[in-house]
C-alpha cells in the first residue's frame, strides 16, 4: 500500500518534468545559460536577400499561418512562430503540450540554423541555408 501511495505522488512530478524537458531541444547552441544564471539567446538572422527579407512578414494574431509553426526560443522564452526568424509580432506564446499542431523546432548547431522534425537534434533536420529541395523541412503534428 505504501508502494501504491509513493507512486500516485511521484507520477504528477515526473509526467510535469518529462514536459518540460521536452519544451526545450538539447544542444541547441543559440540557447546559452551563463555561470550567474543570466540566459542568452540567439535567433536566426534574416537572409540578405530574397523574398523573406523584401516581404511583410505573416502575424501570428493574423490568421494568415498556412504552414507549420516554427518552434523558435527567444529571451521571452519558448514561442511558436510563422517563421524561423521570430520577428517582432509573428510569434506567440507556446502552445506545445496544450494543442496538437503542425510545427518544426528552430535551433543552432554549430554555424547552422536547423529545422527539425522534432524537439531532438537527431530528428530529421534541415540547414535553413540550405538550397532547394534539401533545405525543405519534416514538419509533423505535436
Amino acid at each position: 500500500m505504501n508502494n501504491i501511495r509513493h507512486l500516485v505522488l511521484l507520477v504528477p512530478f515526473a509526467l510535469a518534468s518529462s514536459m518540460v524537458t521536452a519544451q526545450y531541444v538539447k544542444g541547441n547552441e543559440a540557447v546559452r545559460v551563463l555561470a550567474d544564471g543570466t540566459r542568452t539567446v540567439l535567433t536566426p538572422p534574416l537572409p540578405t536577400t530574397g523574398p523573406i527579407r523584401s516581404t511583410t512578414p505573416c502575424r501570428a494574431d493574423g490568421g494568415c499561418n498556412g504552414g507549420p509553426w516554427h518552434m523558435v526560443e527567444t529571451k521571452d522564452g519558448l514561442v511558436e512562430c510563422t517563421e524561423a526568424y521570430a520577428r517582432p509580432g509573428t510569434c506567440r506564446k507556446s502552445t506545445y503540450g496544450t494543442a496538437k499542431l503542425i510545427r518544426l523546432w528552430v535551433v543552432k548547431i554549430g554555424d547552422k540554423w536547423l529545422q527539425c522534425q522534432r524537439p531532438d537534434t537527431s530528428s530529421k533536420c534541415v540547414d535553413m541555408r540550405a538550397p532547394p529541395p534539401t533545405n525543405l523541412p519534416y514538419p509533423a503534428v505535436q
